[in-house]
This record gives C-alpha cells, sequence and structure tokens, in this order.
C-alpha cells in the first residue's frame, strides 16, 4: 500500500490539561516516526546551507476524543480484525511511570479493558481510518 492510500491520525483526550495534551501528541509523534519511517521525508537544505531535518511529509490530524471514544475505537479494530493498522496508545499508567522498565512492570498486570487511553496514533488504511474518526472533529 502506498503512502498515499494511507492516513495517519491522533485521537486525544481533549479534557486533558495542554501540557498533557502536548506531552502526548510528542510521544506519539515520535513513536509514529520511529515505527512508519516511511513518513519522514528527506533531510533538506536550505538557500544558506543550513540543514533541516526531515519531518512528516503526510498530515497527521489530532482529533478530538476522549478515553471512552479512544476505548470505543480500539473495540472497532479488534472487532473488525483490522490488524494491519498500527495504532500507538498513551495511557496515564505510561504518563506516571518515570522509568520505562516500571512501566513494562505495571502494563503486565493491567488487561486492555482497564487501560485509561490520554490519546491514541494511528496508520493504515484511508479507508478504514476514515470508518473510525470520520466523524471526529479536529482538537481545537
Amino acid at each position: 500500500m502506498s503512502i498515499e492510500e494511507n492516513k495517519c491520525v491522533m485521537i486525544i483526550d481533549s479534557t486533558l490539561p495542554l501540557g498533557l495534551i502536548a506531552n502526548t501528541s510528542a510521544i506519539l509523534g515520535i513513536t509514529l516516526g520511529h515505527k512508519l519511517n516511511s513518513i519522514i521525508g528527506e533531510d533538506l537544505i536550505d538557500a544558506s546551507q543550513t540543514k533541516h531535518l526531515g519531518i512528516t511529509n503526510i498530515p497527521i490530524p489530532i482529533l478530538n476524543g476522549s478515553m471512552t471514544t479512544i476505548h470505543e475505537v480500539l473495540e472497532k479494530i479488534k472487532n473488525n480484525n483490522w490488524n494491519d493498522l498500527v495504532i500507538v496508545d498513551f495511557s496515564n499508567t505510561a504518563q506516571t511511570c518515570k522509568d520505562y522498565q516500571i512501566y513494562k512492570e505495571k502494563v503486565k498486570s493491567i488487561p486492555s479493558a482497564m487501560f485509561q487511553y490520554l490519546g491514541i496514533g494511528l496508520y493504515g488504511s484511508s479507508r478504514k481510518i476514515n470508518k473510525l474518526t470520520g466523524n471526529m472533529p479536529l482538537l481545537r
């Protein structure tokens, strides 16, 4: 599937404080960029010969969601068996851990339905992403 046939979105709980919204989108973006290096453009050189590292070469709308909305989207993905979608999640469990090892241990003890998601990033078929998020407003 070419990049033009795919879409990337983030859904973030709009009730979070602004700092947590910014942190959540940054973490989701870093992980998506790492996992999907095809969405990052090449480095560029400007007229002054200054290098600018490549940034995303596709739009990534940030959608207005809630913990409930995020769980509903994840449930739809699971029910439709859309395992080909790339899903990055960020939860309050991750946000409250200062050490990745502690986070790894905590995750082992929490069932999926009990996670309190602050946000998710999705990448995959535009058709599937639109089915999941087409009626969601942008986070403003």
